[in-house]
């Protein structure tokens, strides 16, 4: 390991986080009583302009007189561009930021902006005399943002999650899709034609950069890195596929934007039952391993050494996480 020790953000659980609308509060007893592991509150995209004061309003008392139970709650503000943001951040960390775990930031392009809302915040903190401190999600949607990641990833100690906006980012980066997430059969290489002259078509993943690299930026600094919005929610196996992949490249949850995919998120990054066996397994072997002076060991064929064990640790880990909070 480096001799950099890098810290770790608050351990919350992530597999699964809904949306909901600042402007329809209807849907907030709902959204409390189900099973996503993140809420966060929407004052932006999903909210009309003519909406947005009233949003607020509907959001701050919310998060007041709901029984939230043991959920963490997020509130997704206005851009930095936008005249609502500031009024965000006044408004709902005055008056309920105490009842409040995280503060959404979409479009983030830079450290700057962080920073930004880092002294608003820390200083309404000061001044309301909150005893907990506000974490910070941030959304990596626009080109300048997926450019700046690692500076943006360590602009605040309240940084505790990256998230990657599909739909703006394609828009961003001028991507040909008109598509929230998932696949695009355009994004394919043909194989050589066979004997017969026949060819197979393979499709790729148009997302898998954007994706690996926020990994990277927030696992190298201690950070959360979140999956972000499928549009088409009438389409589960879909939306498995893309937490799937996700969750293979490192991603700690995903977006759900219809409460039907909430259970679709839990499910996809809960390790299974076989995972955390065989990862058990690994941790008991290498014991008995090190116990005989060994440093690496076969098991079921395969070779097993001290980087297993940080693997087969991350899984049991996720688990023992999830239980205790069951």
């Amino acid at each position: 390991m480096s001799f950099t020790l890098v810290d770790q953000a608050e351990p919350r659980l992530n597999r699964s986080e809904l949306a909901v609308p600042g402007s329809q509060p209807k849907l907030f007893e709902k959204a409390a009583k189900g099973s996503a592991d993140v809420i966060f509150l929407d004052l932006e995209d999903a909210v009309a302009p003519d909406d947005k004061v009233q949003a607020r309003k509907n959001i701050i008392q919310a998060l007041n007189e709901i029984d939230w139970g043991n959920k963490t709650l997020s509130v997704r503000i206005n851009g930095l561009d936008t005249h609502y943001m500031y009024r965000d951040v006044v408004d709902v960390v005055e008056q309920a930021g105490d009842k409040l775990d995280l503060i959404m930031i979409p479009k983030v392009g830079t450290a700057a902006d962080v920073y930004a809302v880092d002294m608003m915040v820390t200083q309404i903190e000061a001044a309301m005399g909150f005893k907990t401190r506000i974490g910070f999600e941030l959304i990596i949607e626009t080109a300048l943002g997926m450019q700046n990641i690692e500076a943006i990833a360590g602009a605040s100690k309240r940084n505790e999650s990256l998230h990657f906006g599909v739909a703006d980012y394609a828009a961003s980066t001028k991507a040909r899709t008109t598509n929230i997430g998932g696949a695009n059969p355009d994004y394919a290489v043909l194989t050589d034609p066979d004997a017969a002259g026949h060819r197979l078509t393979h499709w790729g993943d148009m997302w898998h950069y954007a994706i690996a690299r926020m990994v990277v930026a927030a696992r190298a600094n201690g950070l959360r890195p979140i999956d972000g919005p499928f549009g088409d929610f009438s389409d589960a196996e879909g939306y498995r596929a893309d937490a799937r992949r996700s969750a293979v490249l490192g991603c700690e949850g995903k977006w759900a934007i219809h409460p039907s995919q909430v259970a679709l998120g839990n499910e996809m990054f809960t390790p299974s039952e076989a995972e955390v066996t065989k990862a058990k397994r690994i941790l008991d072997a290498m014991a008995e391993a090190q116990r005989e002076g060994r440093g690496a060991v076969a098991l079921d064929g395969k070779l097993i050494d001290l980087a297993s064990i940080r693997q087969a640790e991350v899984l049991v880990t996720k688990a023992a996480q999830i239980s205790g909070a069951a």
